[in-house]
């Protein structure tokens, strides 16, 4: 477990409140889904359950009796107006999140990842309108930096056909609080990490495969090895969504998520101190892969803590050391994944 955070007064809007989570069998979905229960919110989760997606129905272990789960896509517009009519707070985390496989399956990422979010938006425009909305994007949607840290005033260049979506996707949701007055807001995350998350591949995210090798006693891969990243743990993930929904000074903007920074090679070192042993390799990035990677980054969160005072609260170390021990009393349960 993570360090008790203290309860935050601004939090008690979601006792009661009738609060929807697209995507919410994800990693971050279901851990949101979890702190929203202990906050005594109505809590729907929709989610897909495409394959690769990362949905996981153990990830609501212990809370499944707490939660409602309907199997929706939210490309079925018929059915996100009727699971969306009359709710009080939006998560919006359903995505197709691979950027290899975007460049595999254009398409389909166009059409999950963009025009599906533009239909959720006029449903909740007429449904919903009186909905607060927090949108998951992600710093991707920045390119190679031409500075580090990357503020919110840095170029959108994004390097693959995931991050053009995502960008499309986040500018939607922000011309729709300016033009249609839905209180809605963009968190770009950076790499997040912790417990539930995907770790059957790196489809997903890099530090969930190393978890599992270390885990299983395999050697695994650090591609090139002195970028720069910076990660969150998720428990500090979850409590940014929670307070862009509750922050009015929030609405209407697309807003960093940092983190703990430091290159993949220490980060590959910390994990193995925190595992008792294990081994990994430098490599040379796959082509494919290297075609959209971006090199250092890491991400200057100083707009979102001045506007929310939010601050992480588990360091990498701490972090990695949680997560093993999750994934070590679980591992059954994520090993294929979905």
């Amino acid at each position: 477990m993570s360090a008790a955070m203290p309860e935050d007064s601004r939090f008690t809007v979601f006792a009661g409140a009738k609060v929807v989570i697209t995507g919410g069998l994800g990693f971050i979905g279901a851990t949101l889904a979890r702190r929203l229960v202990g906050l005594g919110g109505d809590v729907l989760i929709l989610d897909s359950v495409l394959p690769g997606s990362g949905a996981n129905p153990f990830n609501l272990d212990g809370i499944a009796d707490r939660v409602v789960v309907e199997r929706c896509d939210i490309r079925d517009g018929d059915a996100m107006r009727r699971h969306l009519a009359g709710k009080t707070f939006l998560f919006n985390l359903a995505a197709q999140t691979s950027h290899q496989g975007s460049m595999v399956e254009p398409l389909l990422d166009l059409d999950i990842n963009c025009r599906a979010q533009l239909a959720l938006l006029e449903t909740c425009r007429a449904v919903a309108p009186e909905i607060a909305i927090v949108f998951a994007s992600t710093r991707q949607i920045y390119g190679r930096p031409e500075y580090l840290p990357v503020d919110e005033k840095h170029p959108v260049r994004p390097p693959d056909v995931n991050g053009i979506d995502k960008a499309a996707a986040e500018s939607f949701h922000l011309l729709y609080h300016r033009v249609h007055g839905l209180r809605s807001t963009a968190l770009r995350l950076t790499n997040t990490y912790g417990p539930r998350m995907r770790i059957a591949d790196a489809r997903q995210a890099f530090v969930g495969h190393w978890l599992r090798a270390v885990i299983e006693g395999r050697e695994f891969e650090v591609w090139g090895g002195e970028q720069l990243r910076d990660l969150t743990y998720v428990d500090d993930a979850v409590e940014a969504f929670l307070l862009a929904a509750v922050a009015p000074s929030c609405a209407g903007l697309a807003l960093n998520i940092g983190g703990e920074a430091m290159t993949l090679r220490r980060l590959a070192e910390l994990l193995l101190d925190a595992n008792g042993g294990g081994r990994f390799a430098i490599r040379e990035f796959p082509a494919e892969r290297k075609q959209i990677d971006i090199g250092a980054f890491t991400s200057d969160d100083a707009r979102f803590r001045s506007l929310t005072g939010w601050a992480p609260r588990t360091g990498i170390a701490a972090g990695l050391a949680q997560s093993l021990a999750f994934f070590r009393a679980n591992l059954p349960h994520y090993r294929q994944g979905l």
